[in-house]
């Protein structure tokens, strides 16, 4: 392996799309936003509960589908996806619900609904055609943190800025690995994007 792919590797494990969320939600609770004025119990529950409804149970699911042998765990085809994502899905679904039992700010809530809407739309999409899910998911955090910042006032010009640079790194790294074409890669950030941005913006 060369130095260019494992940079490429890096990229692609760093922003892997289970982590995704917990990342999203890390800034979120970090950043300018009022919602981010919680105190740290709040924060820390909060956080574990993303954490384990998004990345771990995930993760977990995978590793026990990997030891089937009709499941291919580098999942080349499109259609390897669709249980991975199903899975997901419903796990997405009960951090959405356990969310409600505790008081926090409703945009925390509506930005794991806008996730679920993501999967599913991949889901569909995994079928019939495979699309970037890494793509997806950076694209959905710049939809909500543009999407937050336009409707709240704030010049989050620094915080995109930066994103923005990190999903032509992942883009990128994707294309370097030959996991995806261009064409799916852009409908890869085009489809996080634009769900999380108008769920976000009009809810």
């Amino acid at each position: 392996m060369n130095f260019k792919h494992f940079i490429a590797r890096f990229f692609s494990i760093v922003f892997h799309p289970l982590l995704i969320p917990s990342l999203g939600f890390l800034l979120l609770m970090n950043s300018g936003f009022y919602f981010s004025m919680m105190n740290p119990t709040a924060k820390k529950v909060l956080f574990l509960i993303v954490f384990l409804s998004t990345f771990l149970l995930p993760l977990l699911s995978l590793g026990l589908l990997s030891f089937n042998k009709r499941f291919d765990s580098s999942m080349e085809k499109s259609t390897d996806r669709v249980i991975p994502l199903l899975f997901t899905a419903v796990y997405y679904y009960l951090g959405y619900f356990y969310l409600g039992k505790i008081q926090i700010y409703p945009i925390y809530r509506i930005f794991l609904l806008s996730t679920i809407l993501i999967i599913i739309l991949l889901l569909l999409i995994s079928m019939k055609w495979k699309i970037s899910n890494h793509m997806a998911g950076i694209g959905g955090l710049i939809g909500a943190v543009l999407a937050l910042s336009f409707r709240l006032g704030i010049n989050s010009s620094v915080l995109l800025g930066a994103l923005i640079i990190v999903a032509g790194l992942v883009g990128s790294s994707r294309l370097l690995l030959q996991k995806h074409n261009p064409l799916q890669i852009y409908a890869g950030f085009f489809a996080g994007f634009t769900i999380n941005y108008l769920v976000i913006i009009y809810l």
